[in-house]
């Protein structure tokens, strides 16, 4: 029995297009997988904790094998926690809107938290950066605007690249996209947006 976790970063719920995807795709994993485990991490229901002095401190303290004070450590304890749930799971999906052309403060947030050296990450002088999360991700990426190559407003688009770079920078490295775009258009061109994407998740889902 694998298990997936889903991290959604919307907090438009049942009008966001990002999660309506997200979901087909969860609906068809589910089917095709009955035994596996899915894990929804909503962001806007979580107490993230801020990431402020005690825990930035912490982190440092990490880094450089420091002792840390005790609201040092009560921080870095509920950033383990954190990261052990993230780094509990098989495979990964994210449903990712576009917030002036990058992504949700909120999901800025829990990455903060959550990509920290010994757990996410580690340095080697000698080969330098790994990343030490390894499985499976699919991303749902939604926009207002169209941003593909050739659309000639590439150099606005602050959410995919940095996301992915996320990923691979943790070690996730084998990532399939699926893009719902442009959502800002004439209703019908926005239906048959949703739709394929909604299609080209579910078929993910099955072979996931």
């Amino acid at each position: 029995m694998a298990k997936l976790i889903y991290i959604e970063s919307s907090p438009r719920k049942d009008r966001s297009h990002s999660i309506e995807v997200a979901n087909a795709f969860v609906t068809a994993y589910k089917a095709k997988n009955p035994n596996d485990h899915v894990d929804v991490l909503d962001l806007w229901a979580e107490k993230l904790p801020s990431f402020d002095g005690d825990m930035i401190n912490a982190k440092y303290a990490a880094m450089h094998g420091a002792k840390q004070s005790a609201g040092e450590t009560a921080a870095w304890s509920q950033v383990q926690k954190m990261f052990d749930r993230f780094n509990a799971a098989d495979k990964y999906l994210f449903s990712v809107p576009m917030w002036n052309f990058g992504v949700p403060y909120i999901l800025k947030q829990y990455i903060d938290i959550i990509t920290q050296p010994g757990m996410a990450w580690s340095f080697d002088p000698a080969t330098g950066y790994s990343g030490l999360v390894k499985g499976k991700a699919a991303v749902i990426y939604s926009s207002a605007g169209a941003y593909h190559e050739g659309s000639g407003a590439e150099a606005f688009d602050n959410q995919r690249p940095y996301f992915q770079a996320w990923l691979g920078f943790v070690g996730i490295t084998d990532v399939t996209p699926v893009s719902c775009a442009p959502m800002l258009a004439a209703p019908e061109d926005v239906a048959k947006a949703v739709s394929n994407a909604v299609t080209a998740a579910q078929e993910l889902a099955a072979i996931f």
